[in-house]
């Protein structure tokens, strides 16, 4: 194991994950879902809590785990979360229900994120984070710039893909568009980003 992987793993292991959220993440491994890794859920917590988010969007549902932490750094805050896939969101809306978050606080939406996201009120959240479909990764991060509000945040999930978007012979779809999208947020004056490589990667983006 070299340095930055034992670094990486240390990191994991040093998140302690409430029990609501580490069984969400069992049914997630049992759903065949790639949850974001305890480093990134708990720089969410932490990005939430110090925006003081009152409204979330999540592209991505999963099995609940990055809503949870998003939640466990936004007490207080509204969660709209977007996914195509029934089974993720019904397991979603169990570990929101286990870990005592009240329904009013959750709008579950069912759909393709590339035709719900066109629907919803401009500069109307402080958080939109993207963690789906990484071949519509630009897409996704383009509404969700235009969704939050000035000083609002973005972030994606898995920005490095798995190593791949760091090593220039990998060509496929998905690195290229994550490449892509880090070399035009890079020379953009309309946002303030940052990438952390905890947990596969995860960009952040301030809208300025």
């Amino acid at each position: 194991m070299s340095e930055k992987e034992a670094n990486w793993k240390y990191a994991d292991d040093y998140v302690v994950e409430p029990e609501s959220i580490a069984r969400a993440r069992e049914h997630a491994l049992e759903l065949g879902v790639e949850a974001v890794s305890p480093a990134v859920g708990s720089q969410l917590a932490v990005l939430a809590a110090a925006l003081r988010a009152s409204s979330i969007v999540e592209v991505g549902t999963g099995t609940g785990v990055s809503g949870l932490w998003l939640l466990t750094g936004a007490p207080n805050a509204t969660l709209t979360s977007i996914d195509s896939e029934p089974d993720h969101q019904a397991a979603a809306r169990s570990a929101f229900a286990e870990a005592g978050i009240g329904m009013s606080r959750i709008r579950l939406i069912s759909g393709r994120a590339n035709e719900v996201l066109p629907r919803m009120n401009e500069e109307s959240y402080d958080l939109v984070l993207v963690d789906a479909d990484p071949r519509s990764v630009i897409e996704y991060v383009e509404h969700g710039l235009r969704l939050v509000r000035r000083g609002g945040l973005v972030l994606v999930a898995n920005a490095l893909w798995h190593g791949d978007v760091a090593n220039p012979v990998r060509r496929d779809a998905v690195s290229t568009a994550f490449r892509t999208l880090l070399e035009e947020i890079g020379q953009s004056k309309a946002v303030l980003s940052t990438l952390s490589p905890a947990g596969g990667g995860l960009l952040q983006l301030i809208r300025l």
